[in-house]
């Protein structure tokens, strides 16, 4: 039996599959067998006759540079659509009538892949030039339809599909790039009918890309079976997967929190000839951080250090929240290291929560307040009081009463939780600083947010008065807990 053409080892291909028939998916088969290829279409052939003349004797790199110049001198325009047509029609002209296999236009859109409002633009102005007998080729197709979906217009990427078909050039590519984009925009159904579509197809079949799409998909859905099935049927059609194979398998595990099947398929990745990418890293990162393995997370984060504080501030983010659920001694350190890539400007409410939360654990008074004044500025409410009670819990180990009532007074205004946790805690520590005066006035905020006086606010009193020498209060005190109807011990009668 001939050796198959996997880049993966067969010991690692074994594992992964192994695991896979060890626990069957029972969803029924979304795939089928493939059409074999056909020929290109007689129109595909009439279009490399269209009037331009061949690139062939321009280098990729001398395109590159021609086209860079362009995109430089767009992007120069990229507010005014007027000067953009002019300088398309001026300096682009020439590049797309020396163009016989679309690869200026595809090559531009490339170079504009982080402004891809402008890409539209440009293709927009592309397919007027059809009058100008220069038809666009099914590659010219496939990248517009990809730029469409990156700009959440799904209805242009399906029109720009058709117009596509319509002219009998549509491709696998044409296929892949639109189920890209209804995956990219949340539209699974009509993505997983494509591929059907697509299966049906007498003149395309499907590639391992557009497998790849499909993993994706079904990841991102957390439907693990259906994801595993389609990794079983690649297999099936001797199709080899690729680092986006399993990167996007990976991304599944990742989504739906299955931490040891993400561990199996990077391990069988590394295992084999097809080697991790920075994006597989990258998710591994992400995923050691969502499971709070901190010291798979560390080594992860050493092998992408620069790129990931340069480029990757959630990942950034990622590490800080699973350092504030860790019982890390250093943690306070580790998270401030993070924090210096993160700038102002990216701020996060439910970051800086954690943050609060972190600092008031540890008792670092300074900083938790500086982060409660940030929530303030930027108006980030807290609702939690499990988090209100764990920052007057601070306050009171810190013996810091009038820092307390300060907060207390703001988080009044600012819509905070407020519980009688923050009034017990004030009257405890004025009645430790014998500051019955304010101690009383506590009381009095109380019954302004209306909270009723519990067992609890009445036993705070009588120690107090106790503690001050009160004695006649505290009787006072006693008597009103009888009449409510509170169970007292004998014990607690000053003698």
């Amino acid at each position: 039996m001939l050796k198959r053409l996997w880049k993966i080892s067969d010991a690692a291909q074994s594992e992964l599959f192994l695991h896979l028939q060890r626990f069957p998916p029972n969803p029924k088969t979304l795939t089928t067998t493939p059409s074999a290829n056909t020929t290109n279409s007689y129109q595909s052939i009439v279009n490399l006759f269209a009037h331009r003349s061949s690139r062939t004797a321009t280098k990729p790199s001398e395109l590159y540079m021609e086209v860079s110049q362009l995109k430089d001198e767009l992007l120069r325009k990229n507010d005014d659509r007027d000067e953009i047509v002019r300088v398309l029609e001026d300096k682009g002209g020439s590049l797309f009538l020396s163009d016989s296999d679309g690869s200026t236009l595809v090559q531009l859109l490339k170079q504009l892949r982080s402004s891809p409002t402008l890409g539209i633009e440009v293709l927009n102005w592309r397919r007027k030039q059809e009058h100008c007998g220069i038809p666009m080729t099914s590659d010219e197709y496939a990248h517009g339809i990809t730029v469409a979906g990156r700009t959440n217009n799904v209805d242009l990427a399906l029109e720009l599909f058709k117009e596509a078909a319509n002219r009998q050039i549509k491709t696998t590519s044409t296929y892949n790039a639109l189920m890209g984009a209804y995956m990219s925009n949340g539209f699974a159904k009509k993505c997983q009918q494509l591929f059907l579509d697509l299966k049906r197809d007498a003149n395309c079949c499907p590639t391992i890309a557009t497998y790849n799409i499909l993993i994706s998909v079904f990841g991102r859905l957390m439907l693990v079976a259906h994801m595993e099935t389609t990794f079983r049927e690649i297999e099936d059609l001797n199709l080899s997967p690729n680092v986006s194979t399993y990167n996007n398998l990976i991304a599944g595990y990742i989504t739906a929190w299955m931490w040891d099947s993400m561990e199996r398929t990077f391990r069988i990745l590394k295992a084999g000839s097809v080697k991790p990418s920075l994006k597989t890293y990258l998710l591994m990162l992400r995923g050691y951080a969502n499971s709070l393995n901190l010291e798979k997370m560390e080594e992860m984060y050493k092998l992408v250090k620069h790129h990931v504080n340069q480029n990757e501030i959630p990942l950034i983010r990622a590490m800080v929240h699973a350092y504030c659920g860790s019982s890390d001694k250093n943690r306070v350190e580790k998270i401030e290291d993070l924090l210096r890539f993160i700038s102002k400007k990216e701020y996060r409410p439910w970051l800086n929560v954690l943050l609060i939360r972190v600092y008031a654990q540890e008792d670092l008074l300074e900083k938790m307040e500086k982060s409660i004044n940030v929530a303030f500025q930027h108006n980030t409410s807290v609702a939690t009081v499990g988090l209100m009670r764990c920052i007057i819990t601070s306050y009171f180990r810190c013996n810091e009463v009038d820092k307390l009532a300060k907060f207390v007074k703001r988080a009044e205004c600012a819509g905070w939780r407020i519980c009688r946790s923050l009034y017990h805690c004030q009257m405890v520590m004025y009645a430790s600083q014998k500051r019955l005066a304010e101690m009383e006035r506590v009381l009095d905020v109380m019954e302004n947010f209306n909270m009723e006086r519990t067992r609890k606010t009445h036993w705070i009193l009588y120690n107090a008065y106790l503690i001050c020498g009160q004695k006649h209060k505290a009787e006072q005190v006693i008597g009103t807990m009888y009449k409510r109807g509170y169970e007292i011990s004998l014990d607690a009668f000053p003698s």
